[in-house]
């Protein structure tokens, strides 16, 4: 279940971040100075296949792997995002909406239907229970 933690780090330029998390995804969301939703990057399947879905008004939609930076016989490298075709929006969807059910309604919702919208053959949606 997605909680969020408090404090997070500020980046100048980016706008006001909000950062949520579970052992599945992590969710970072950033809002204006008139605190209207900018954006969010939606990262799932943290401890196998580290992926990223990244929102914003301005450019749309982007999705991308993380590179962990790690190779056999060598120090840990900084991890990186390298750009990801394919996007299984349903099941990633529809998990969020479950790992969602604790966190601010209007961000879970706004999240959902935005990853919902991600090109892709269309499927029905779950109610939340």
């Amino acid at each position: 279940m997605l909680t969020e933690i408090r404090n997070p780090r500020q980046i100048e330029g980016e706008g006001f971040r909000r950062w949520f998390t579970d052992e599945y995804f992590d969710l970072i969301v950033w809002y204006a100075e008139d605190r209207t939703l900018l954006g969010f990057q939606l990262c799932y399947d943290k401890l196998d296949h580290e992926r990223a879905l990244t929102w914003t008004r301005e450019h749309g939609f982007q999705h991308n792997r993380i590179d962990a930076g790690e190779v056999p016989g060598h120090a840990k490298m900084t991890p990186v995002i390298i750009a990801d075709g394919e996007f299984s929006r349903d099941p990633v969807a529809e998990r969020f909406w479950k790992a969602s059910a604790q966190i601010e309604p209007a961000v879970a919702r706004f999240v959902y239907e935005t990853v919902k919208k991600y090109p892709g053959p269309l499927e029905e949606s779950v109610s939340r229970s």
